[in-house]
């Protein structure tokens, strides 16, 4: 492991070197356009200065009256955008891939500020009141990165403190959280878990609440992406972990493009264009179906599983009068994964074998939101978004089973949300601003288990263990104000409240408050605090051990109340280039009012949930009476797509507890103490007979400590034919955990199309990785299961 990890590393090293492009006879051109806007009332800003820059050459324009900016017959290539205006911040827009078969439409978004001092640049185009604990993902980059599967999630481990738990999911632990405290929002809104194959790496097989196999909404359509790990500015609510904020791009409104993209992951199809012309309006959708759906539909199965998805995005955007605009989006899938065991007893290694299994899920998320600038100080925004998604998994076996083991399992989950948002944000002054809003939305979850000795029968079911139905209001406001009283300081102060109907105990207030100074030109201090409350899962308020069912719907830990956290981050930037930073945070975060077990000798906690039915298989009545902790300290080095490579190297140390009703403090299940992440990457371009030429190569190395899992009681387990724990303590260190990624890619730019053809080696090197121990009644004994190996992605990207 060493050895591999010394030659990747001396690998990236080569990266650093430049290689000019050979000049050929006719480079292929592309257009970039797009609108400069005042971030809070989306006034067109006429005359901002606009500098576009390859490796050779500076492009100088300026914005029209109506904000609009375009420079064509620019040679297709590697771009950077700095805007600037009189009285606004100047922004750098970074790593702009402009290629033969795609137009780049660009909205710059600028705050009032100093526009002379390089501490006020802001790399992106989504400002607003996050100072800190922040970092922006781009289609272009999901693109280009090592091993993303082309999902944000997945990319989004690349950053410090972020870990994922299984390398078949995307279920992401932030700064020594459960993923269940991780949520997804869309178009500003939370939305339920988007990603097929919900159930993918979990110990039981069954759904979690905020990951899966791959995102739903394909990166052809993501707009501005953004990943939020802790101290949350006021906007922000019910999550304690981390934050995927997804936009939807919208679609070329001029002209007609297309793209087509083939390989491992699926079949995409994606096209955009204009409604109207002369409104401006554009549609842009796809369509993708899993390649291992299509191989099933030939009869080629994989180790006896049937795994297929398919799924469908939209965006369609209307400009209105008075610089109003509205938008109507939406995306919808379905996946399944079926697992039948052979028929030959003699080929049944393992207890999966002696089973078929059938899980299916489908998720829906759809919205509508409208904005506009009512005067030169007010703006107002309203979404409406409403998203469900539904989990069944079946199992039955294929022999005749011991009479103390459950044969025949069940179980469904059902999430749905229904949200109106609306914003209203004032300009007081140039240095003053005001935003005020409200989310309501109606919650609903439900959820149920069922074991039987025998076939299931019609109702009334048999085998109930658990089984319940939730529907409450979800009602958080929030006020933000921010002042910037001098060039270096901006102050940031305000509330966001959370009440939830479900009981009286759901009610919180939390203050929020960041700052940044910017000692000189180049060195910038953060300060962020927030408290922070999250709902629970819908099985954690069913489920409860030794307790009468309701006759109704079987719920008993409906008390509950909120899952409450402080969480303080302090930070410290340099600006060593235009195109590189050097950053440090560290962090605290105090939680508190955590759910636990009531009962003596118990140590289940909430903040070591992976799936959403683990409380179900050892139900226990709860209370809102444990605590944790998390710390620790995250470095980052970040050098953008510029002369031809880039890299990102980031580390983080940290500690994870957990106390349960006794008192004592435990590591959590995810208290790996230290994560380290090395991303690089390098192109090489040629021009050649009439086309350019591009390859890259891109690598990523990921050391990990390893997570924590419980001891087995082999004896008990033997007896019982399953995985009998001796405890709920997670005391049993795992290996440490590597992994090296490299992606190779070479595109084609002719004057009408471009074409990508890419090559991804996930574990490069094969190494396993521990994932958990589980006890296998048909081998009789502990086993320990492996993380995915090596795993190669063929891909072939075509846009026209």
């Amino acid at each position: 492991m060493v050895r591999n990890l010394y030659l990747l590393l001396f690998f990236l090293a080569g990266l650093s070197t430049s290689s000019p492009a050979q000049l050929g006879p006719t480079h292929p051109t592309q257009t970039i356009r797009g609108h400069v806007l005042d971030a809070d009332t989306e006034k067109p800003l006429a005359g901002a200065g606009l500098q576009l820059e390859d490796a050779t050459q500076v492009y100088n324009l300026t914005s029209e009256a109506d904000g609009s900016f375009r420079m064509s017959k620019l040679p297709v290539g590697r771009y950077q955008l700095t805007c600037h205006f009189v009285g606004y911040e100047t922004q750098i827009v970074q790593e702009i891939l402009l290629e033969s078969g795609k137009e780049q439409i660009i909205e710059v978004r600028l705050t009032p500020g100093n526009e002379t001092l390089a501490e006020t640049v802001v790399k992106g185009n989504r400002p607003d009141n996050t100072v800190s604990s922040i970092q922006s993902i781009s289609t272009e980059q999901i693109l280009r990165f090592a091993a993303t599967y082309f999902d944000p999630a997945r990319l989004a481990t690349s950053f410090p403190g972020v870990v994922n738990t299984n390398d078949q999911a995307n279920n992401l632990s932030v700064r020594g959280n459960s993923p269940a405290g991780t949520i997804w929002r869309l178009e500003g809104v939370d939305i339920v878990n988007p990603n097929h194959l919900s159930n993918a790496g979990t110990i039981g097989d069954r759904p979690t609440s905020s990951g899966g196999g791959v995102n739903i909404l394909s990166a052809q359509l993501l707009g501005a992406t953004r990943f939020l790990s802790g101290a949350f500015s006021p906007e922000y609510g019910n999550t304690i972990g981390g934050i995927l904020d997804m936009r939807f791009r919208t679609g070329n409104n001029e002209k007609h493009e297309f793209t087509a993209q083939a390989g491992l992951i699926g079949l995409d199809l994606a096209a955009e264009g204009p409604l109207s012309k002369t409104k401006g309006s554009s549609y842009l959708v796809n369509y993708r179906y899993s390649f291992t759906g299509l191989l099933g539909l030939m009869g080629v199965s994989f180790g006896g599983e049937n795994i297929k998805f398919q799924d469908l995005s939209f965006n369609l955007t209307q400009p209105l009068k008075k610089g109003g605009k509205l938008t109507f989006f939406g995306m919808a899938g379905n996946s399944s994964n079926d697992f039948k065991a052979p028929e030959d007893p003699a080929v049944r290694l393992e207890d999966k074998d002696r089973y078929n299994i059938y899980f299916s899920s489908r998720m829906l998320a759809t919205g509508l939101t409208y904005s506009r600038a009512l005067t030169d100080r007010y703006s107002l925004k309203v979404s409406a978004v409403a998203s469900a998604n539904t989990n069944n998994r079946f199992q039955s076996p294929v022999e005749t089973m011991p009479a103390n083991i459950p044969a025949y399992v069940r179980d469904r989950s059902t999430n749905g949300r229904a949200t109106v948002h609306a914003a209203l944000t004032r300009r007081i002054t140039d240095l003053r601003r005001l935003q005020t809003g409200l989310y309501v939305t109606r919650w609903y979850g439900s959820a149920g288990l069922w074991q039987s000795q025998t076939p299931f029968t019609p109702p009334p079911r048999q085998g109930r263990v658990q089984e319940g139905v939730l529907q409450a209001w979800l009602i958080q406001p929030y006020v933000n104000y921010q002042w910037t009283p001098n060039e270096a300081v901006m102050l940031n102060a305000g509330f966001h409240g959370n009440v939830f109907t479900l009981n009286s105990k759901s009610l919180s207030l939390e203050p929020r408050l960041s700052a940044r100074y910017a000692v000189n030109a180049m060195n910038t201090l953060t300060f962020a605090y927030g408290l922070h409350s999250q709902t629970q899962q819908p099985m954690t308020y069913i489920a409860a051990k030794g307790l009468p069912l309701d006759a109704v719907n079987g719920i008993s830990n409906t008390g509950l109340g909120f899952t409450k956290a402080h969480h303080a981050v302090a930070g410290y930037t340099r600006a060593l280039t235009e195109t590189s930073s050097l950053k440090a945070e560290v962090y605290y975060q105090y939680l508190f009012k955590v759910p636990v077990s009531v009962h003596a000798g118990s140590v289940t906690s909430a903040l070591n949930l992976i799936d959403i039915n683990e409380f179900a298989a050892r139900p226990e009545q709860l209370a809102n009476t444990g605590k944790g902790r998390n710390m620790g300290l995250e470095l980052t080095y970040q050098r953008f797509l510029t002369k031809s490579y880039y890299l990102l190297l980031t580390g983080s140390v940290y500690d994870s507890k957990y106390q349960a009703n006794d008192g004592v403090w435990r590591d959590t299940r995810f208290n790996g103490r230290h994560t380290l992440a090395l991303t690089g990457g390098k192109e090489f371009t040629r021009l050649k007979y009439g086309s350019t030429r591009t390859w890259g190569v891109n690598a990523k190395i990921t050391q990990l400590g390893g997570y924590l899992d419980r001891t087995i009681d082999e004896l008990a387990s033997k007896n019982a034919g399953q995985t009998v724990y001796k405890g709920n303590d997670f005391d049993v260190r795992l290996p440490d955990y590597f992994r090296a990624d490299v992606r190779v890619y070479w595109r084609k730019s002719k004057p009408k199309y471009s074409r990508t053809l890419s090559l991804d080696l996930l574990n490069a090197t094969g190494t396993k990785n521990a994932a958990y121990n589980y006890f296998d009644a048909l081998q009789g004994k502990v086993v320990q299961q492996y993380q995915l190996g090596l795993v190669p992605v063929l891909n072939y990207r075509w846009e026209f």
